[in-house]
């Protein structure tokens, strides 16, 4: 396996820098912080530059916030947009190329061109083969990037990364808190990295042709459930023993042709797919409430928005004509 050196100085290079403010700042150019580096951007980002070059950088002290995601508190840890975040990006622009070479295919989640839509028309594809996606195997890992071990993290990074600067910074990133911090911009490559051997396993040693995984969601298809219980005993050793992680006890598996598969927000049939039952519950619950297009706030609109987009994915029409398209017209009626 090819190991890459001298990226350090590509990292803190100043045209990296601003490339890096330029894509953290989009959509939070109302952030105080974004407006501040904005004011004098040749200032902060050469400082941010001097602060590399001299290694005296250290992970600012993270806000904690909870946040409450289908319907499970999560522990939120955010950290200043200057210089952190910056330096984040700047990393990641250099490293995703190198990363993103080890993926799979059916490694999905915060990755370019894969992300949900990817992962569920790839799902429907081969879920048209039949008779070899008879039987899933839905999992996920108990408490996921809380549970990511350090030092096995730290060892699956040198396998693709030997420059010395690059590693200390990384690993200062790493120890910052525990596990992997969920919002940390490099977290999201951090969680899909400590899995990537799980998934070369799954498909180069377990031989599985039908393998998703979406952070720590794992759907995979195979024709035979004996087959599929054996292997699940197979899966939870390996993460135990190699990364330390526990699988949830609401493991699933089921026949694909009498029930849908939950995944990514929706309900996959294979012929047909569904907007998820809790997802729709939601919607719902947001539009009923709203009154006609003219009369909705700016959030409203991005709320109508983004659900359109939800529907525009899966067989909504029902949905859309009894809870989108009245809010489009000057008359409201839900029946």
């Amino acid at each position: 396996m090819k190991r890459y050196g001298n990226l350090f100085e590509q990292i803190y290079s100043m045209d990296n820098l601003f490339s890096a403010h330029i894509n953290a700042r989009k959509g939070k150019t109302h952030y105080k912080e974004v407006q501040m580096v904005d004011a004098n951007p040749a200032l902060y980002l050469t400082n941010i530059q001097q602060m590399l070059e001299e290694k005296t950088y250290t992970t600012s002290k993270y806000r904690v916030f909870t946040k409450i995601d289908k319907k499970k508190e999560r522990e939120i840890f955010a950290l200043p947009y200057y210089p952190d975040r910056i330096i984040q990006w700047a990393i990641v622009q250099v490293l995703e190329p190198i990363w993103m070479d080890a993926f799979i295919k059916g490694t999905y989640s915060s990755l370019k061109g894969r992300g949900i839509h990817k992962a569920l028309m790839d799902l429907k594809h081969d879920l048209q083969n039949g008779h070899d996606t008879r039987y899933c195997l839905k999992f996920d890992i108990k408490k996921y990037y809380p549970s990511v071990d350090h030092a096995i993290l730290k060892q699956i990074i040198r396998k693709k990364i030997k420059d010395p600067e690059v590693l200390k910074l990384l690993d200062e990133i790493i120890d910052s808190n525990n596990g992997v911090p969920i919002g940390n911009y490099l977290s999201q490559y951090f969680g899909n990295l400590y899995l990537n051997d799980f998934d070369h396993w799954m498909k180069e040693e377990c031989h599985v042709k039908y393998y998703y995984r979406y952070c720590d969601d794992v759907v995979l298809l195979q024709p035979d459930k004996r087959d599929l219980h054996t292997l699940f005993g197979e899966i939870k050793r390996y993460l135990f023993d190699n990364l330390k992680l526990l699988v949830k006890e609401n493991y699933q598996i089921f026949p694909t042709n009498i029930r849908g598969i939950d995944f990514v927000g929706y309900r996959c049939f294979g012929n047909y797919t569904l907007l998820r039952k809790t997802t729709a519950a939601n919607m719902k619950r947001k539009l009923q409430p709203l009154q006609s297009f003219e009369d909705l706030t700016h959030h409203d609109q991005c709320v109508i928005g983004s659900y359109t987009g939800w529907l525009s994915w899966c067989d909504g029409y029902r949905l859309s004509k009894k809870y989108v398209s009245p809010l489009l017209s000057k008359e409201v009626s839900y029946g």
